[in-house]
């Protein structure tokens, strides 16, 4: 755990306790042992004081179950006390593989299903613990965060409905739109970004890249995503570009105006490798169609990093694309459901962001500053230095 120091003589806000919906058992389970594991180790003197109780445990998962009834209703329900407990509830809401019984027919859980059983949690917890914080990696419904017309503000009712419920702060990361949080001025509202971890796994399965401005270039995909490349350029001290979307907006296709081309703004990338970052791949279409441009301006390689790979279209697409070679490796992390047979594809590599949760949770529980967990530039720096000495790196 990088920055322990942080945390040594400093207490907690309260007893840890993590709340781990079914939508992300697999990854509340690895950010469990990682946080069992950061308490043993720290060097904290004072673990054996009451101030200090439950500080150190074989366990942080709260027992609790969201049942349903033949008519497809649900409740939450505590299997043990959570009174003045600091308590971290990790959801999912893109899992689309949860089913349940709904009048007798197999239903899979929606984001509105998931988002309906994370407030049966809270209100189960009725007020009594010391503090309630959210952790949802994709925030729900952060793609409709601004509105056009008369249509609805899904994301910032949804911010202003937890907040009146009792929570105190939401854990996200790579919001749509960072801007949402103004919906709920007086709640903590935290958004990280898995840059870090992008450039490690690209680092340890790709390792002859040469991260230089003559060698290496960071594109942005739509203009939405300009500023993740131009930071992700900044500190790899390459050069980035950016392609526009240009639509037609004379016609609605599925509530969208359809893309019609996709234009490139920036310097050649002849001869380079391409790093293209974006928050989500949602069918992929779009993501696939720059690849496919890119290499057709004769980029080198091209490895696509998004925070969310939800390939709502399937896979059938990006298999195509990769035997067609328009792409090299696709980059995601695991904050959302990943269908079994994504992490089997040649072409796939995991950012794992496990140990980077157990960290957020642990320097908040400690109520000190999230600084050195937010800004990443340093160790991708560091882990760059390493990579380029031909080092061994952790």
């Amino acid at each position: 755990m990088a920055n322990t120091r942080y945390l040594e003589n400093t207490m907690p806000v309260a007893p840890l306790k993590i709340i781990v919906l079914d939508n992300c058992k697999e990854l509340g389970k690895q950010v469990n042992n990682y946080l069992v594991n950061f308490r043993r180790s720290i060097n904290q003197p004072h673990s054996k004081s009451p101030a200090f109780q439950g500080y150190v445990a074989d366990n942080y998962m709260v027992d609790f179950s969201c049942p349903r009834f033949g008519s497809g209703e649900g409740k939450g329900i505590l299997n043990e006390s959570v009174r003045g407990r600091d308590i971290f509830i990790m959801t999912d809401v893109m899992n689309h593989s949860l089913t349940y019984k709904l009048n007798n027919f197999v239903n899979h859980m929606s984001p509105d299903d998931h988002y309906q059983d994370l407030k049966r949690v809270i209100a189960a917890i009725a007020g009594k613990a010391h503090r309630i914080n959210v952790i949802m990696p994709f925030l729900y419904e952060s793609r409709q965060h601004k509105r056009t017309g008369r249509e609805s503000l899904d994301s910032a009712v949804t911010l202003q409905e937890l907040a009146d419920m009792g929570v105190n702060n939401i854990i996200t990361f790579d919001a749509h739109d960072p801007s949402i949080q103004n919906a709920i001025p007086i709640c903590g509202f935290d958004n990280f970004t898995p840059f870090y971890q992008f450039i490690r796994a690209l680092l340890d399965y790709d390792r002859d890249l040469i991260i230089d401005k003559d060698h290496t270039v960071v594109i942005s995909p739509d203009e939405g995503a300009i500023h993740r490349a131009i930071y992700f350029a900044n500190v790899l001290g390459v050069d980035t570009g950016m392609f526009y979307k240009r639509r037609d907006y004379t016609k609605i296709i599925n509530g969208k105006n359809p893309i019609v081309a996709h234009e490139f703004l920036g310097d050649s990338v002849d001869g380079k490798d391409v790093i293209v970052v974006d928050d989500m791949i949602s069918s992929g279409e779009s993501m696939l169609d720059t690849a496919k441009q890119l290499k057709a301006m004769n980029a080198k390689r091209v490895f696509i990093c998004c925070t969310f790979g939800l390939f709502t279209n399937g896979l059938d697409l990006f298999d195509e694309a990769y035997e067609k070679c328009y792409f090299d490796r696709v980059i995601t992390t695991n904050l959302t459901y990943l269908p079994p047979e994504l992490l089997t594809k040649p072409y796939y590599v995991e950012a794992n962001m496990s140990k980077f949760l157990a960290s957020i949770i642990d320097f908040m529980n400690h109520a000190v500053s999230m600084q050195a967990v937010m800004t990443p530039t340093e160790k991708i720096r560091d882990i760059l230095n390493h990579y380029n000495e031909r080092e061994a790196f952790l």
